[in-house]
């Protein structure tokens, strides 16, 4: 009996998820957990971040717990499509620094079969939506939004109050530049 092969090998299926919350909330931290988790699995794994956060190291991506990861450094969302990515997943943090274009690189890595793990403040400074991530949230098939605690009353904190004289958007800092504020604490120091 003659058996025809068939030519449809499985294709890969990709997608987008998106870690997102205030500053201190723990972003890096699910990212890097999920990297960890997909390498527990024989995955392959490559990281990225915008060249432009420095703040704790120049060639890993870092908690505010000081967990770390190997990644690459690029200075626009479209210079990933450039490297020949030879992995299962492409985690990519801070991505609010990206430009708009994020939002068509992270979709086209997951039309290709790509898991997409995309970590980033989803509001500025003044509770305003921040760079590519609204349009992330719009196309990816998992959100993930994640709170860190209010400084002020200690309810769940979702904005990123900026403590020093500042107007730029993109001020790159830590616990001596923001802290986490619920809606409440937000609203109250923005009336003062």
């Amino acid at each position: 009996m003659f058996l025809e092969k068939t030519a449809n090998p499985k294709k890969r299926t990709g997608w987008i998820e998106v870690i997102c919350g205030s500053m201190f909330s723990g972003k890096t931290e699910e990212l890097i957990r999920r990297l960890n988790r997909a390498k527990i699995a024989k995955q392959r794994v490559e990281i990225f971040k915008p060249e432009v956060d420095k703040r704790y190291d120049e060639k890993n991506v870092v908690s505010h717990d000081a967990n770390a990861v190997q990644c690459t450094p690029v200075q626009t969302a479209a210079q990933i499509l450039l490297y020949d990515i030879d992995v299962d997943v492409v985690g990519i943090d801070e991505a609010q620094f990206f430009d708009m274009e994020l939002v068509n690189v992270a979709n086209v890595l997951a039309d290709r079969g790509f898991r997409v793990i995309v970590a980033g403040l989803d509001m500025d400074f003044r509770g305003i939506p921040f760079g590519p991530i609204p349009g992330l949230m719009a196309t990816a098939e998992y959100v993930t939004k994640v709170h860190a605690i209010c400084m002020k009353c200690g309810n769940l904190a979702q904005y990123s109050h900026r403590t020093i004289k500042n107007e730029s958007l993109v001020v790159l800092g830590e616990k001596d530049s923001y802290e986490p504020l619920c809606r409440s604490c937000f609203l109250k120091i923005q009336k003062d």
